[in-house]
């Protein structure tokens, strides 16, 4: 499993509360079938293949054109591990045990 974090920030927008546009790119996400997970500074996807992120990138930056924004900047952080499957879930799952002890 393929994990992207993308952080769109919405510019030339009227104000400088962006949230209705960041939840237009996740609405837009779901929408196509990805399980988007928001988080205060950006939203977690996750896909099997690298073309299913790119895909994600793509929708979600021209969901907030869609919503009048005049520009956007778009940054990605993506993890794709080969070695073995891993998951959102289980990278979680790892630090919180760590944690506890």
């Amino acid at each position: 499993m393929i994990i992207a974090e993308l952080t769109v920030i919405p510019i030339g927008t009227k104000k400088p509360s962006v949230s209705k546009e960041i939840a237009a790119a996740i609405a837009e996400l779901k929408r196509r079938g990805f399980k988007p997970l928001p988080t205060a500074m950006g939203t977690i996807v996750e896909a099997k293949e690298m073309k299913e992120i790119l895909s994600a990138i793509e929708i979600a930056h021209e969901a907030v054109f869609k919503t009048g924004a005049k520009r956007a900047a778009t940054s990605v952080r993506i993890d794709e591990r080969r070695d073995k499957e891993g998951s959102v879930e289980r990278k979680l799952k790892a630090v919180k045990g760590r944690m506890e002890k």
